[in-house]
């Protein structure tokens, strides 16, 4: 590993991985889509006063464009929206274990869709036994039929799912922007998406007023969970590839985990430790860690 991208890597996960407990204080006063416009537009306005004062500017090139606004739906208003909606339903420590699944979703749609990025014997066998780990995590909810806390798991790992997708597209169509240009303008369109859906919506004028503590998890969302965290994801994106990238997935979970646990007081179940350690060890013979000169998956001729 490049020492330049694995220190990238740890303080992303340093911003985002407090970010789940950020959204489970915030979300007992905010509701799920006003608290993720609130995120993106508290990120955008930082972003983009950073980058006025250092003289920047948005892109001029429609293309770019294009892709910034599937990117902001991929990697913004939606899984955001399935992770605000679902940390309503379960512990902000389970979500962080859950969004450690993004790699292996990563890894299988990356075989397909970035060229040098195949499926080898080692990262078939982690991709095992990390769906073994979320079966394992999810197992309890199902034993009394459908419930809500199934629905918040559900909703979750479909945000990880689409994580993955979110993190080829970007390393295929946005890289080589100026700094700040890319995450500034994501956001941007990210809170463009978000502003009609949550005033339709949650008719955020109707709510009560949230506490000081919800407010406070708001801000510190937007500008370390998402802008900040923004600014150094799409440096990594520069030098790094989807699978690599991904692996900041394998490093949130020890952050959420321990910030949800000594402030939260949450508690976890040995089907979630059980189920933590099948995906730790998953992402971690996926990434080649235990990999000793197996054989790469060839994809048949057609």
């Amino acid at each position: 590993m490049n020492g330049k991208n694995l220190l990238l890597l740890i303080i992303l996960a340093a911003l985002w991985g407090p970010s789940f407990l950020f959204i489970k204080v915030a979300v007992e006063d905010i509701p799920p889509l006003t608290l993720v416009l609130g995120r993106v537009a508290v990120g955008a306005a930082f972003l983009l006063i950073v980058l006025r004062a250092q003289r920047g500017g948005l892109p001029s090139d429609r293309r770019i464009w294009r892709h910034l606004a599937v990117v902001a739906l991929l990697h913004n208003a939606l899984p955001w929206v399935l992770l605000s909606w679902g940390e309503q339903y379960i512990d902000s420590a389970l979500a962080s274990i859950l969004n450690g699944t993004t790699p292996l979703f990563t890894i299988i749609l990356a075989h397909f869709l970035v060229p040098g990025d195949r499926m080898t014997a080692s990262k078939l066998t982690g991709v095992l036994i990390g769906f073994a780990g979320l079966v394992l995590l999810i197992l309890p909810s199902l034993g009394g039929g459908l419930q809500a806390t199934t629905w918040g798991l559900a909703a979750v790992t479909a945000a990880a799912a689409i994580y993955g997708v979110a993190m080829i597209y970007s390393r295929n169509h946005l890289r080589g922007l100026p700094p700040l240009t890319a995450p500034a303008s994501q956001l941007l369109l990210a809170t463009l998406y978000m502003a009609p859906i949550a005033v339709l919506i949650d008719k955020p004028w109707t709510l009560d007023r949230p506490s000081p503590v919800a407010l406070g998890s708001l801000l510190l969302l937007g500008i370390l969970g998402t802008g900040l965290a923004f600014i150094v994801y799409y440096r990594l994106l520069e030098t790094a590839g989807p699978t690599y990238i991904s692996m900041v997935t394998y490093v949130i979970p020890i952050f959420g985990v321990v910030l949800g646990v000594l402030i939260l007081n949450e508690q976890l179940t040995w089907y979630a430790l059980g189920g933590f350690s099948l995906i730790l060890l998953g992402v971690m013979v996926v990434n080649g860690l235990f990999a000793n000169h197996l054989p790469v998956l060839r994809r048949r001729s057609p």
